[in-house]
């Protein structure tokens, strides 16, 4: 029996300070919902949540460029359906214009509003979307994931050779009457293979943004088994830790009081 060291308290002191830092770790993870509160608890899943993370986020920034690219064939379209409507009433018009009851005074009135609705047709091909040319023809990559990777929206050209020489017509004479509608009749045709490319790239990208939302789903879920504290489970660890605190701390007190034994030896 011996007075200066008693390996009795020390041990009792190094397992309450392991259980009271189990304890302080357990009371982290339960308030702040992460089984990860520092890159000690588990560093190799740190890094893989950090990745995921990352990804997310980039997934965020193509669900919005596919969105916007969405809103973007809407408009067009929306468009699109008042050039149809405008073209079929210039077609109306060229057969009006070839009535042959009517005179030439008669025909320049229909011309009037065929000239009108024409030149509707060509402010439309004007028309932008956030200062992006909605009609211009050009082919726009829409990037659909978190690598960058695009799909490319095919382009409407509402200023082509087949709309403008249609808008251009005159139906003052029977014969320009007959001509007009051989070219709107061409514009209509090349009108529904434009608005059939609309839906095409509508559909598509609404594939894309599903795609893309059940992806960033499926992250969260994996980085959720990472990094998310299991509260039963935490809570039952916690108990225990408590416990173990509460029962370290009564240990270490007895076995402080050993030495005390010492003092009978000695009376």
């Amino acid at each position: 029996m011996v007075i200066n060291t008693n390996l009795s308290a020390q041990n009792a002191a190094s397992l309450l300070m392991q259980s009271s830092a189990n304890l302080s770790q357990s009371l982290q993870r339960l308030s702040s919902g992460s089984k990860i509160t520092s890159p000690a608890d588990d560093s190799a899943g740190l890094a893989v949540s950090m990745k995921l993370n990352a990804q997310m986020a980039r997934i965020d920034g193509a669900t919005n460029n596919v969105n916007d690219a969405v809103s973007f064939a809407q408009t067009q379209d929306g468009y699109v359906q008042q050039v149809n409507s405008a073209l079929s009433r210039m077609s109306e018009l060229s057969v009006l214009a070839q009535d042959v009851t009517k005179t030439t005074s008669d025909r320049t009135l229909y011309q009037q509003e065929f000239h009108a609705l024409g030149n509707y047709i060509n402010n439309v091909a004007t028309k932008d979307f956030n200062g992006v040319s909605l009609f211009d023809g050009n082919t726009l990559n829409v990037t659909t994931d978190s690598e960058g990777n695009t799909f490319g929206m095919v382009g409407i050209n509402l200023s082509g050779a087949t709309y403008a020489t249609a808008t251009a017509d005159d139906i003052t004479s029977l014969s320009g009457a007959q001509t007009a509608l051989t070219d709107v009749k061409a514009a209509i045709s090349q009108l529904a293979s434009d608005r059939a490319n609309i839906g095409s790239n509508e559909e598509s990208l609404s594939y894309y943004s599903n795609q893309l939302t059940a992806l960033k789903n499926n992250l969260s879920a994996a980085n959720s088994q990472i990094t998310d504290v299991d509260v039963a489970q935490e809570s039952t660890n916690y108990a225990k830790q408590n416990i173990l605190v509460q029962t370290g701390t009564a240990m270490l007190a007895q076995a402080n009081s050993l030495p005390q034994s010492v003092l009978k030896l000695l009376s």
